[in-house]
Protein backbone atom coordinates (compact mmCIF):
# COMPACT_ATOMS: atom_id res chain seq x y z
CA UNK A 1 0.00 0.00 0.00
CA UNK A 2 2.90 2.57 0.79
CA UNK A 3 3.83 1.85 -3.18
CA UNK A 4 0.86 3.68 -3.87
CA UNK A 5 0.77 6.02 -0.95
CA UNK A 6 3.06 8.72 -3.09
CA UNK A 7 1.36 8.24 -6.60
CA UNK A 8 -0.36 11.67 -6.86
CA UNK A 9 3.01 13.06 -5.62
CA UNK A 10 4.37 11.67 -8.63
CA UNK A 11 1.41 12.18 -10.94
CA UNK A 12 1.79 16.05 -9.35
CA UNK A 13 5.53 15.87 -10.26
CA UNK A 14 5.35 14.46 -13.87
CA UNK A 15 2.33 17.05 -14.89
CA UNK A 16 4.74 19.99 -13.50
CA UNK A 17 7.53 19.05 -15.30
CA UNK A 18 5.89 18.49 -18.38
CA UNK A 19 4.21 22.23 -18.12
CA UNK A 20 7.11 23.72 -17.22
CA UNK A 21 8.96 21.42 -20.42
CA UNK A 22 5.89 22.54 -22.68
CA UNK A 23 6.57 26.25 -22.05
CA UNK A 24 10.00 26.13 -22.74
CA UNK A 25 9.07 24.71 -26.33
CA UNK A 26 6.82 27.18 -26.49
CA UNK A 27 8.87 30.06 -25.63
CA UNK A 28 9.91 32.63 -28.53
CA UNK A 29 13.40 32.48 -29.00
CA UNK A 30 14.16 36.30 -29.07
CA UNK A 31 17.78 35.58 -30.89
CA UNK A 32 18.47 37.15 -34.51
CA UNK A 33 19.63 34.69 -36.44
CA UNK A 34 22.36 37.16 -39.15
CA UNK A 35 24.11 35.21 -42.42
CA UNK A 36 26.82 36.46 -43.46
CA UNK A 37 28.46 35.32 -47.54
CA UNK A 38 31.26 36.12 -47.71
CA UNK A 39 34.32 35.18 -50.43
CA UNK A 40 36.81 33.90 -47.08
CA UNK A 41 38.58 32.04 -50.33
CA UNK A 42 38.95 32.93 -54.02
CA UNK A 43 39.09 35.87 -55.48
CA UNK A 44 37.16 37.84 -53.13
CA UNK A 45 39.08 36.76 -50.01
CA UNK A 46 40.90 40.04 -48.98
CA UNK A 47 38.05 42.34 -49.47
CA UNK A 48 36.07 39.89 -47.77
CA UNK A 49 38.53 39.33 -44.50
CA UNK A 50 38.08 43.18 -43.64
CA UNK A 51 34.28 42.88 -43.89
CA UNK A 52 34.28 39.72 -42.01
CA UNK A 53 36.07 41.69 -39.22
CA UNK A 54 33.65 44.98 -39.45
CA UNK A 55 30.58 42.59 -39.21
CA UNK A 56 31.92 40.84 -36.13
CA UNK A 57 33.05 43.97 -34.55
CA UNK A 58 29.29 45.67 -35.06
CA UNK A 59 27.48 42.76 -33.79
CA UNK A 60 29.61 42.65 -30.69
CA UNK A 61 28.95 46.29 -29.77
CA UNK A 62 25.19 45.57 -30.41
CA UNK A 63 25.33 42.42 -28.10
CA UNK A 64 26.94 44.02 -25.51
CA UNK A 65 23.82 46.30 -25.29
CA UNK A 66 21.89 43.94 -25.32
CA UNK A 67 21.12 43.14 -29.24
CA UNK A 68 18.72 44.35 -31.25
CA UNK A 69 16.32 46.96 -29.16
CA UNK A 70 18.38 45.43 -26.47
CA UNK A 71 16.56 42.64 -26.05
CA UNK A 72 17.44 40.67 -29.14
CA UNK A 73 20.77 39.45 -29.30
CA UNK A 74 22.40 38.79 -32.73
CA UNK A 75 23.97 35.38 -33.63
CA UNK A 76 26.56 35.40 -36.62
CA UNK A 77 26.46 33.17 -38.96
CA UNK A 78 29.06 33.08 -41.82
CA UNK A 79 29.50 30.98 -44.87
CA UNK A 80 32.25 31.26 -47.75
CA UNK A 81 30.78 31.16 -51.45
CA UNK A 82 34.18 30.73 -52.51
CA UNK A 83 33.57 34.07 -55.21
CA UNK A 84 31.18 31.06 -57.09
CA UNK A 85 27.48 32.20 -57.96
CA UNK A 86 26.37 28.41 -57.14
CA UNK A 87 28.34 27.80 -53.92
CA UNK A 88 26.55 30.95 -52.88
CA UNK A 89 23.03 29.58 -53.81
CA UNK A 90 23.72 26.38 -51.91
CA UNK A 91 25.22 28.53 -48.89
CA UNK A 92 22.13 30.95 -49.66
CA UNK A 93 19.68 27.99 -48.98
CA UNK A 94 21.06 26.61 -46.10
CA UNK A 95 21.10 29.88 -44.32
CA UNK A 96 17.53 30.05 -44.93
CA UNK A 97 16.61 27.25 -44.69
CA UNK A 98 18.40 25.69 -41.65
CA UNK A 99 19.53 28.62 -39.73
CA UNK A 100 16.84 30.54 -40.68
CA UNK A 101 18.61 33.82 -40.47
CA UNK A 102 16.13 36.51 -41.23
CA UNK A 103 19.08 38.46 -43.02
CA UNK A 104 21.95 37.83 -45.47
CA UNK A 105 25.06 40.69 -45.37
CA UNK A 106 26.73 40.41 -48.26
CA UNK A 107 28.24 39.14 -50.71
CA UNK A 108 31.54 40.48 -52.53
CA UNK A 109 30.81 39.11 -56.15
CA UNK A 110 28.06 41.20 -57.75
CA UNK A 111 27.24 37.66 -59.30
CA UNK A 112 26.81 36.20 -56.13
CA UNK A 113 24.70 38.51 -55.17
CA UNK A 114 22.42 38.67 -58.18
CA UNK A 115 22.55 34.37 -58.19
CA UNK A 116 20.98 35.00 -54.39
CA UNK A 117 18.83 38.18 -54.92
CA UNK A 118 15.64 36.07 -55.88
CA UNK A 119 16.17 33.03 -53.41
CA UNK A 120 15.83 35.77 -50.68
CA UNK A 121 13.24 37.48 -52.19
CA UNK A 122 11.37 34.24 -52.55
CA UNK A 123 11.80 33.36 -49.15
CA UNK A 124 11.41 37.03 -47.76
CA UNK A 125 14.48 37.39 -46.02
CA UNK A 126 16.54 40.48 -46.13
CA UNK A 127 19.80 41.12 -48.43
CA UNK A 128 22.46 43.95 -47.82
CA UNK A 129 24.59 44.40 -50.00
CA UNK A 130 27.49 46.04 -48.88
CA UNK A 131 30.49 45.02 -50.85
CA UNK A 132 29.46 43.81 -54.67
CA UNK A 133 28.12 47.16 -56.17
CA UNK A 134 26.78 46.25 -60.50
CA UNK A 135 24.27 48.75 -60.23
CA UNK A 136 22.06 45.58 -61.77
CA UNK A 137 21.55 44.11 -58.12
CA UNK A 138 18.84 46.68 -57.48
CA UNK A 139 18.12 48.34 -60.95
CA UNK A 140 16.92 45.20 -62.57
CA UNK A 141 14.86 42.25 -61.58
CA UNK A 142 13.85 44.18 -58.28
CA UNK A 143 13.65 42.64 -55.07
CA UNK A 144 12.05 44.76 -52.16
CA UNK A 145 14.27 42.89 -49.80
CA UNK A 146 17.51 43.36 -51.17
CA UNK A 147 19.12 47.03 -50.54
CA UNK A 148 22.69 48.55 -51.32
CA UNK A 149 25.39 50.52 -48.73
CA UNK A 150 28.13 50.76 -51.44
CA UNK A 151 27.62 52.90 -54.20
CA UNK A 152 27.00 50.80 -56.94
CA UNK A 153 28.81 50.80 -60.65
CA UNK A 154 26.84 53.77 -62.47
CA UNK A 155 27.97 55.76 -59.66
CA UNK A 156 31.39 54.64 -59.62
CA UNK A 157 31.48 54.94 -63.18
CA UNK A 158 30.13 58.95 -63.21
CA UNK A 159 33.07 59.53 -60.58
CA UNK A 160 35.46 58.14 -62.52
CA UNK A 161 34.37 60.10 -65.62
CA UNK A 162 34.21 63.13 -63.50
CA UNK A 163 37.83 63.31 -62.89
CA UNK A 164 39.22 61.49 -66.15
CA UNK A 165 37.20 63.66 -68.35
CA UNK A 166 38.84 66.73 -66.82
CA UNK A 167 42.55 65.06 -66.53
CA UNK A 168 42.03 64.02 -70.79
CA UNK A 169 41.07 67.99 -71.01
CA UNK A 170 44.05 69.00 -69.56
CA UNK A 171 46.41 66.59 -71.39
CA UNK A 172 44.88 66.42 -74.54
CA UNK A 173 44.31 62.49 -74.52
CA UNK A 174 43.07 60.74 -77.35
CA UNK A 175 43.07 57.31 -76.99
CA UNK A 176 42.70 54.67 -73.99
CA UNK A 177 42.33 51.60 -73.29
CA UNK A 178 40.39 49.70 -70.43
CA UNK A 179 41.02 46.16 -68.49
CA UNK A 180 38.33 44.73 -66.14
CA UNK A 181 37.69 41.53 -64.74
CA UNK A 182 35.46 38.99 -67.16
CA UNK A 183 32.42 38.89 -64.56
CA UNK A 184 29.47 40.85 -63.50
CA UNK A 185 31.07 43.87 -61.63
CA UNK A 186 33.54 44.27 -63.75
CA UNK A 187 31.57 44.63 -67.31
CA UNK A 188 28.69 46.83 -65.19
CA UNK A 189 32.20 49.44 -64.40
CA UNK A 190 33.42 49.08 -67.60
CA UNK A 191 30.60 49.36 -69.64
CA UNK A 192 28.92 52.21 -67.73
CA UNK A 193 32.16 54.41 -67.37
CA UNK A 194 32.73 53.46 -71.44
CA UNK A 195 29.04 54.63 -72.36
CA UNK A 196 29.27 57.88 -69.70
CA UNK A 197 32.72 58.86 -71.08
CA UNK A 198 31.44 58.86 -74.93
CA UNK A 199 28.91 61.27 -73.94
CA UNK A 200 30.91 63.97 -71.72
CA UNK A 201 34.10 63.33 -74.12
CA UNK A 202 32.82 62.17 -77.22
CA UNK A 203 36.29 62.63 -78.93
CA UNK A 204 38.37 60.31 -77.01
CA UNK A 205 38.49 56.62 -78.61
CA UNK A 206 38.32 53.50 -76.89
CA UNK A 207 41.01 51.38 -78.74
CA UNK A 208 40.90 48.17 -76.72
CA UNK A 209 39.42 46.29 -74.37
CA UNK A 210 40.91 43.22 -72.01
CA UNK A 211 38.84 41.05 -69.80
CA UNK A 212 41.17 38.77 -67.98
CA UNK A 213 38.67 35.83 -65.79
CA UNK A 214 37.64 36.37 -62.75
CA UNK A 215 41.27 34.94 -60.28
CA UNK A 216 43.49 35.79 -62.83
CA UNK A 217 46.88 35.60 -60.82
CA UNK A 218 49.15 36.38 -64.09
CA UNK A 219 48.40 39.33 -65.68
CA UNK A 220 52.27 39.86 -67.76
CA UNK A 221 50.53 39.01 -71.11
CA UNK A 222 47.59 41.98 -70.58
CA UNK A 223 50.13 44.53 -69.32
CA UNK A 224 52.49 43.63 -72.53
CA UNK A 225 49.97 43.46 -74.99
CA UNK A 226 48.41 47.22 -73.45
CA UNK A 227 51.70 48.98 -73.57
CA UNK A 228 52.18 47.78 -76.89
CA UNK A 229 48.74 49.58 -77.71
CA UNK A 230 50.54 52.82 -76.43
CA UNK A 231 47.63 54.53 -75.02
CA UNK A 232 47.14 58.01 -73.50
CA UNK A 233 45.46 56.34 -70.65
CA UNK A 234 44.52 53.13 -69.18
CA UNK A 235 41.26 52.62 -67.03
CA UNK A 236 41.32 49.49 -64.91
CA UNK A 237 38.12 47.46 -63.01
CA UNK A 238 40.00 45.18 -61.38
CA UNK A 239 39.31 44.31 -57.17
CA UNK A 240 40.89 42.15 -54.39
CA UNK A 241 43.14 39.69 -54.37
CA UNK A 242 43.44 39.93 -58.23
CA UNK A 243 43.79 43.98 -57.87
CA UNK A 244 46.73 43.36 -55.88
CA UNK A 245 48.38 40.74 -58.29
CA UNK A 246 47.75 43.31 -61.11
CA UNK A 247 49.16 46.07 -59.72
CA UNK A 248 52.54 44.23 -58.37
CA UNK A 249 52.95 42.47 -61.65
CA UNK A 250 52.56 45.88 -63.28
CA UNK A 251 54.46 48.15 -61.11
CA UNK A 252 57.14 45.81 -61.55
CA UNK A 253 57.44 46.54 -65.25
CA UNK A 254 57.26 49.87 -64.72
CA UNK A 255 53.67 50.38 -66.03
CA UNK A 256 52.61 53.49 -63.99
CA UNK A 257 55.21 55.31 -64.79
CA UNK A 258 54.87 55.19 -68.42
CA UNK A 259 51.42 55.02 -68.75
CA UNK A 260 48.41 56.95 -66.61
CA UNK A 261 45.98 55.33 -64.80
CA UNK A 262 43.42 57.47 -63.54
CA UNK A 263 40.27 56.87 -61.67
CA UNK A 264 40.78 52.83 -61.33
CA UNK A 265 39.41 51.39 -58.39
CA UNK A 266 42.39 51.91 -55.60
CA UNK A 267 40.85 50.99 -52.22
CA UNK A 268 42.43 51.58 -49.17
CA UNK A 269 43.50 47.92 -49.26
CA UNK A 270 45.54 48.56 -52.28
CA UNK A 271 47.13 51.91 -50.43
CA UNK A 272 48.22 49.40 -47.53
CA UNK A 273 49.21 46.64 -49.56
CA UNK A 274 51.05 48.47 -52.12
CA UNK A 275 52.01 51.23 -49.55
CA UNK A 276 55.89 50.84 -50.40
CA UNK A 277 56.06 50.91 -54.66
CA UNK A 278 52.36 52.38 -55.80
CA UNK A 279 53.16 55.51 -57.62
CA UNK A 280 52.62 58.99 -56.21
CA UNK A 281 50.43 61.01 -58.08
CA UNK A 282 48.21 58.51 -59.17
CA UNK A 283 44.39 59.37 -59.84
CA UNK A 284 42.46 56.73 -58.16
CA UNK A 285 39.14 55.59 -57.08
CA UNK A 286 37.74 54.44 -53.83
CA UNK A 287 34.53 53.89 -52.28
CA UNK A 288 34.44 54.10 -48.57
CA UNK A 289 37.89 55.80 -47.40
CA UNK A 290 37.97 56.30 -43.80
CA UNK A 291 40.06 59.39 -43.99
CA UNK A 292 37.51 61.17 -45.76
CA UNK A 293 35.21 61.52 -42.84
CA UNK A 294 37.69 61.22 -39.74
CA UNK A 295 35.40 64.47 -38.58
CA UNK A 296 32.13 62.73 -38.01
CA UNK A 297 32.32 60.99 -34.88
CA UNK A 298 30.79 57.86 -35.96
CA UNK A 299 33.84 57.04 -38.19
CA UNK A 300 36.11 58.21 -35.41
CA UNK A 301 34.89 55.71 -32.80
CA UNK A 302 34.85 53.23 -35.96
CA UNK A 303 38.46 53.52 -36.54
CA UNK A 304 39.64 53.43 -32.96
CA UNK A 305 37.50 50.49 -32.52
CA UNK A 306 38.54 48.83 -35.21
CA UNK A 307 42.31 49.56 -34.28
CA UNK A 308 42.18 48.93 -30.96
CA UNK A 309 40.92 45.13 -32.09
CA UNK A 310 42.68 44.61 -35.23
CA UNK A 311 45.68 46.19 -35.14
CA UNK A 312 45.42 48.10 -38.38
CA UNK A 313 42.87 51.03 -39.97
CA UNK A 314 39.38 49.44 -41.57
CA UNK A 315 39.23 49.14 -45.56
CA UNK A 316 36.42 50.50 -47.35
CA UNK A 317 35.32 46.88 -46.92
CA UNK A 318 35.34 47.03 -43.54
CA UNK A 319 33.36 50.73 -43.46
CA UNK A 320 30.51 49.36 -45.66
CA UNK A 321 30.20 45.81 -43.46
CA UNK A 322 29.88 48.14 -40.63
CA UNK A 323 27.72 50.53 -41.82
CA UNK A 324 25.30 47.53 -43.60
CA UNK A 325 24.88 46.30 -39.68
CA UNK A 326 23.60 49.96 -37.95
CA UNK A 327 21.29 50.57 -40.70
CA UNK A 328 19.94 47.40 -40.31
CA UNK A 329 19.86 48.20 -36.66
CA UNK A 330 18.07 51.44 -37.05
CA UNK A 331 15.36 49.94 -39.27
CA UNK A 332 15.32 47.54 -36.14
CA UNK A 333 14.21 50.34 -34.05
CA UNK A 334 12.41 52.36 -36.62
CA UNK A 335 10.10 49.40 -36.54
CA UNK A 336 10.04 48.29 -33.09
CA UNK A 337 10.58 45.24 -34.04
CA UNK A 338 12.69 41.94 -35.75
CA UNK A 339 9.72 41.21 -37.59
CA UNK A 340 11.27 40.94 -41.49
CA UNK A 341 8.52 42.95 -43.08
CA UNK A 342 8.11 45.34 -40.36
CA UNK A 343 11.91 46.05 -40.51
CA UNK A 344 11.87 46.31 -44.70
CA UNK A 345 9.15 48.52 -44.52
CA UNK A 346 11.03 50.76 -42.16
CA UNK A 347 14.41 50.46 -44.43
CA UNK A 348 12.76 51.56 -47.57
CA UNK A 349 13.17 55.15 -47.95
CA UNK A 350 14.77 55.43 -44.87
CA UNK A 351 17.61 57.88 -43.92
CA UNK A 352 20.22 56.71 -41.55
CA UNK A 353 23.54 57.75 -39.49
CA UNK A 354 26.48 56.81 -40.89
CA UNK A 355 30.27 56.32 -40.37
CA UNK A 356 29.75 58.46 -44.05
CA UNK A 357 26.97 61.08 -42.61
CA UNK A 358 23.39 60.92 -43.07
CA UNK A 359 22.14 59.05 -45.98
CA UNK A 360 19.24 57.98 -47.28
CA UNK A 361 17.84 54.65 -49.33
CA UNK A 362 15.82 55.80 -52.66
CA UNK A 363 12.90 54.27 -52.87
CA UNK A 364 12.93 53.29 -56.47
CA UNK A 365 15.85 51.25 -55.90
CA UNK A 366 17.14 50.83 -52.55
CA UNK A 367 20.10 52.71 -53.29
CA UNK A 368 22.03 54.12 -50.74
CA UNK A 369 22.91 58.11 -51.12
CA UNK A 370 26.46 57.06 -50.52
CA UNK A 371 29.02 58.95 -52.49
CA UNK A 372 32.28 57.60 -54.37
CA UNK A 373 35.53 59.28 -54.05
CA UNK A 374 38.29 60.75 -56.19
CA UNK A 375 41.89 62.38 -54.94
CA UNK A 376 45.68 61.90 -55.65
CA UNK A 377 47.51 59.16 -54.24
CA UNK A 378 49.97 61.15 -51.62
CA UNK A 379 51.72 60.37 -48.51
CA UNK A 380 50.68 61.93 -45.11
CA UNK A 381 52.66 61.89 -42.01
CA UNK A 382 49.48 60.55 -40.11
CA UNK A 383 49.49 57.32 -41.63
CA UNK A 384 52.03 54.59 -42.86
CA UNK A 385 51.00 54.36 -46.09
CA UNK A 386 49.78 56.95 -48.89
CA UNK A 387 46.37 58.36 -48.46
CA UNK A 388 43.91 60.60 -50.98
CA UNK A 389 45.21 64.32 -51.14
CA UNK A 390 42.57 67.18 -52.83
CA UNK A 391 40.34 64.16 -52.63
CA UNK A 392 36.65 64.82 -54.06
CA UNK A 393 33.29 63.38 -53.01
CA UNK A 394 31.13 62.75 -55.45
CA UNK A 395 27.77 62.24 -53.69
CA UNK A 396 24.91 59.58 -54.30
CA UNK A 397 22.39 61.78 -55.89
CA UNK A 398 24.83 63.34 -58.42
CA UNK A 399 26.12 60.84 -59.50
CA UNK A 400 22.99 57.66 -59.46
CA UNK A 401 20.65 56.75 -62.67
CA UNK A 402 18.18 59.10 -63.21
CA UNK A 403 15.19 57.06 -62.03
CA UNK A 404 13.25 57.42 -65.12
CA UNK A 405 16.12 55.39 -66.82
CA UNK A 406 15.27 52.46 -64.29
CA UNK A 407 11.81 52.62 -65.17
CA UNK A 408 12.41 52.13 -68.90
CA UNK A 409 14.90 49.59 -68.11
CA UNK A 410 12.43 47.55 -66.00
CA UNK A 411 9.93 47.83 -69.08
CA UNK A 412 12.22 46.71 -71.32
CA UNK A 413 13.23 43.73 -68.83
CA UNK A 414 9.41 42.74 -68.72
CA UNK A 415 9.24 42.65 -73.09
Amino acid sequence: MKKFKFMPFLFLFIFLVEGMTGLNCGKKDDTYNMGVILSITGAGSIYSKDGVDALELAVAEINAKGGFLGKHQIKLIIRDDQTKPDVAVTVAKDLILRDKVKVIQGTYSSACAEAIKPIARENKVLHIAAISNSENITKVNFSPYTFQVVPNSYMQAQAVVLGVGALAKKNNWKEYVTIASNYEWGRSTQNNTVALLKKSAPNLVLKKEFWPKLGETQFTTYITAIMAQKPDFVIGSIASQDNASWMKQAGDFGFFKKIPYPGSLISVTELILQAKTIDRGTVGLCRAPFFAHMDNPIMAAFVNSFKTKYGRYPSDWAVMEYDAVYALKQAVEKANSIDTEKVREAMTGATIETTRGKLTFRTIDNQLSCSSYIGIVADDPKYPFPIYKDIVEVKGPDSWRPEQEIVDARKTEKK
